[in-house]
C-alpha cells in the first residue's frame, strides 16, 4: 500500500485498540488515545525505511535519505545471508528485513527502552519523529506543498504540547505500566502495532510480505505471506483509494467514539 493508506490504517488500528480496552472496562486516558493514534499513524510508514523513494525517505531531508540507503543495503545483506535456494534473488532490500514482525517488535522495544531511560528529551524525540511522519502520511497533500521546515516545526510543537499534557497526573504517562521508572514504557506499543499493520497492508498486495521471517515456510525463509492471489491488488490501485481508505476512515471514527465511550 501507499503512505496515506498505511497511516490511516495505523491510526484506525490504535483507535480500535482504544475501543476494545474501553469495552473491557479499562478505557485509555484521552491523551494516550490521541498520542497513540498519531504515533501509530507515523510508525505505519516506518517499515519503508528500506525504500529510497518512500514517503519516509523525504520526511527528514538528507538525514532520512541517507538512512534509507543504509537500511536498504543492510536489509539486502541480511536477505542474501539468510535466503534459501528457493528464495528468489533480489537487487535491493525493499520488503525484507523491515517488513517482518521481528523488526517491529525490536523497534518497539528499543523505543520503550529509550523512552524510559532517556528522560523527557528522548520522549520528545520519539514523538517528534512520529508526528512528522503522521503529518506526511495523513496530511500528505498539504505536506507535499508545504516547506519541510514547516512540517518539522509542526511536529516539534505538537510533541512539546502533547508531552506537557501527558505529564499531568492521570493523563497517561504511566498508562498500563505503573511501576516506578516505567513512565512512557507504553510508547513502544503503538510503534509495534503501526509496523505490523504496515506489513499486513503490504501482504494484501500482489507481492505479499515476509512477516514471519526467519521462520521457514514452504522451503522459503522469506515467504511472502498474503491472501490468495485473486484477492490481492496493486499498491496505489482503485481498491486502495476507493475501498480501503474509506473503510479505514469509518473504522477509525467508530473506534475513536468507542474508545471515548460515546457509543
Amino acid at each position: 500500500m501507499m503512505g496515506p493508506a498505511h497511516s490511516l490504517s495505523g491510526a484506525a488500528s490504535w483507535l480500535g485498540v482504544g475501543a476494545a480496552v474501553a469495552a473491557a472496562g479499562h478505557p485509555m486516558p484521552w491523551p494516550v488515545l490521541v498520542v497513540g493514534a498519531l504515533i501509530c499513524a507515523g510508525a505505519a510508514l516506518a517499515p519503508d525505511l528500506d525504500h529510497r523513494s518512500a514517503t519516509i525517505s523525504r520526511a527528514f531531508g538528507p538525514v532520512s535519505r541517507v538512512l534509507c540507503e543504509i537500511i536498504d543495503k543492510l536489509s539486502h545483506a541480511v536477505y542474501r545471508a539468510t535466503r534459501t535456494r528457493t528464495d528468489p534473488r533480489r537487487n535491493g532490500g525493499h520488503r525484507t528485513l523491515t517488513h517482518t514482525a521481528l523488526w517491529a517488535v525490536l523497534i518497539g522495544a528499543g523505543a520503550s527502552a529509550l523512552a524510559t531511560t532517556g528522560g523527557r528529551w528522548a520522549v520528545l524525540g520519539i514523538l517528534f519523529v512520529h508526528l512528522v511522519l503522521a503529518v506526511e502520511g495523513l496530511l500528505w497533500r498539504a505536506a507535499r506543498t508545504s516547506s519541510d521546515v514547516l512540517v518539522w516545526l509542526l511536529g516539534a510543537a505538537g510533541a512539546w504540547i502533547l508531552v506537557g499534557v501527558l505529564d499531568q497526573p492521570g493523563n497517561g504517562s504511566d498508562w498500563l505500566f505503573t511501576g516506578p521508572g516505567q513512565e512512557y514504557l507504553w510508547l513502544g506499543l503503538p510503534i509495534v502495532l503501526g509496523a505490523l499493520v504496515h506489513d499486513i497492508g503490504d501482504a494484501l498486495t500482489v507481492s505479499g510480505c515476509p512477516i514471519l521471517w526467519p521462520l521457514p515456510i514452504g522451503r522459503k525463509r522469506w515467504y511472502p505471506l498474503g491472501p490468495p492471489k485473486a484477492m490481492r491488488f496493486h499498491a496505489g490501485s482503485w481498491v486502495e483509494h476507493k475501498v480501503l481508505m474509506p473503510a479505514f476512515l469509518v473504522l477509525g471514527g467508530a473506534g475513536g467514539l468507542g474508545a471515548l465511550q460515546l457509543i
